[in-house]
This record gives structure tokens, C-alpha cells and sequence, in this order.
């Protein structure tokens, strides 16, 4: 039996679809691996804190069909060793721009989650005339003391943890939010956040630890769409609060479900505000 080109062209844009078409820049302090998905404008979505490119798969895949996205490994995501350089949020913002000059990116669309959306807040207020939008899910102004943020704080610290340890593997359980989720959900969230080596979660955490983003809002000048899930335990409502008056061009969005992970829990919810706000954003 022979395979028709349709049926084999059909099979490869499927995988590509699920999977994203790989690809790889050097970049001046580390060669970023990153993954493509879909046809369209462009969108870029920075990832996490931990997890990478993987962690946002099921959200690129949504976007993927309004969407040509591309999503990026962090500096340090594939090697630790990069962290004997000490480097900060301005170097990744660095980063990022040096990125989308290589691919020739103008004028993209950037979507950023937990970690990834401080550094497209940052990003916007440093080069303001490089994007036509952002929008941020599961980040505020600032980072708050509280109890979630200091178990966070205590399990990323200073020692070395084993990936199978119930105690940590229990704190990705709340960051979903209200109620029970499928344990298999939560392992493959903790599966792919331990990926990401400790000693960069632990230098990316401490990056964002006494970061306050509310002087330089107000030189974001392009719409950013905020949204913010039901019992995310690390954003406060006076972070959000702070976040969306600072901004010149704001639109406020409230999740019901995912708690601070609702790009992993709900994809397909935070897809669809984010195409309804770009649309808008033409309008």
C-alpha cells in the first residue's frame, strides 16, 4: 500500500500542529532553541518560570489557528551552566529583542505567563515601538510577601530536592487553584517544571522577588490585556490592582478556573481572550 502526498502532507502539518516545527538561533550569550506553530501574524509567547517551551505547548497549539506562534527557551533553560555569568531581567529583555530581529520579527503580538509575562511587561516599557500588543496572564505589579510565596521561596532555596518529593510535588497541586485537579495533569506539570534545573528557578525567582514594575508602566504605550485566574496564590489583588491602573492601555480579564497555571488548566479559555483582544486591537 502506498501513502498519496496529500495524506503524508496532511500527517506532517498535524504533527507540527501538536508538536511545533523546532528550530534553533544563536543569540549573542547562548543558542536558544525555539518552536513554531501555525500560519498567520505573528505572536511570540515567552514561557515561565520553570516548565519552557513545554509547559505552554497546549497554548501555542490553540493560537496556532489564528496565530503563527513562536515560543522561546529562555537563557539557562537548557543550560545551567549559562548561570555562571550573572545575568538579569534586562538581559533577558535583551534577549528577547535580539531574537525577533533575528526572525525578522516587526511589530509581533507577545504573550507572556507567570515569569514570561514580568519580562513582556518589562520589554514593553524598554522598547515600546517593538510590539503591536501584550497580554500577561499569572503576573501583577509587583511580588508580594505571603505564605505561597514563601513555601516558594523556601522550596527553591538552597538545597537540592529530589523531582519525586510529594511535599513539592503537592505545591503545583495549588498552583491550579480551587479544587482537586487530575493527578495526571499535576504530574505532567511537575514532570516538566523539574526539567527546568533548580538553580534556574531559583536565580529566575530571585530576579522577580523585589521587582516592582508600577514606575515604568507608565511607558507601555501599546493595549495590554491582563488576565488574572480565580485563587492565583502568588498574584494579590492589589498587584493586579496596581498593574491595570499603571497602564495607559488596559483591558481586564477574570479566569474561573486554572488558579495561576489556567494557561496549562483552561488553554483554550486564555486562547480565546487573547484572539478576541487582538482582534480588538485591529478594530
Amino acid at each position: 500500500m502506498r501513502l498519496s502526498p496529500q495524506w503524508c502532507s496532511y500527517r506532517l502539518e498535524s504533527d507540527h500542529l501538536r508538536t511545533g516545527r523546532p528550530g534553533i538561533v544563536q543569540l549573542s550569550y547562548y543558542t536558544a532553541a525555539y518552536r513554531e506553530y501555525g500560519d498567520g501574524p505573528p505572536l511570540v509567547l515567552i514561557p515561565g518560570l520553570a516548565g519552557g517551551i513545554e509547559l505552554v505547548s497546549s497554548l501555542a497549539q490553540k493560537l496556532s489557528y489564528h496565530f503563527r506562534v513562536i515560543t522561546l527557551q529562555l537563557r539557562a533553560e537548557d543550560e545551567p551552566f549559562l548561570l555562571r555569568r550573572r545575568f538579569d531581567l534586562a538581559d533577558l529583555v535583551d534577549d528577547l529583542a535580539e531574537f525577533m530581529d533575528v526572525l525578522h520579527l516587526e511589530h509581533p503580538d507577545i504573550v507572556g505567563v507567570s515569569f514570561g509575562g514580568i519580562l513582556g511587561l518589562e520589554f514593553a516599557a524598554r522598547h515600546p515601538g517593538r510590539l503591536r500588543s501584550l497580554a500577561v496572564q499569572g503576573c501583577g505589579a509587583r511580588f508580594e510577601s505571603g505564605l505561597i510565596k514563601s513555601v516558594a521561596a523556601l522550596v527553591l532555596k538552597d538545597y537540592p530536592l529530589p523531582p519525586t518529593s510529594q511535599f513539592v510535588n503537592q505545591f503545583f497541586q495549588l498552583l491550579f487553584g480551587r479544587g482537586p485537579q487530575p493527578p495526571a495533569l499535576v504530574e505532567s506539570v511537575a514532570r516538566l517544571c523539574w526539567q527546568t534545573d533548580q538553580s534556574v528557578m531559583r536565580h529566575r525567582f530571585e530576579l522577580v522577588r523585589k521587582l516592582n514594575l508600577v514606575p515604568r508602566l507608565s511607558r507601555i504605550r501599546v493595549p495590554v490585556l491582563t488576565m488574572a485566574a480565580e485563587r492565583d496564590l502568588l498574584v494579590s489583588c492589589d498587584s493586579l490592582q496596581d498593574l491595570y491602573t499603571g497602564l495607559k492601555q488596559a483591558h481586564f480579564v477574570k479566569l474561573r478556573r486554572g488558579g495561576h497555571l489556567a494557561f496549562v488548566a483552561d488553554p483554550g479559555t486564555v486562547a480565546r481572550e487573547i484572539v478576541n483582544f487582538s482582534d480588538s486591537v485591529t478594530a
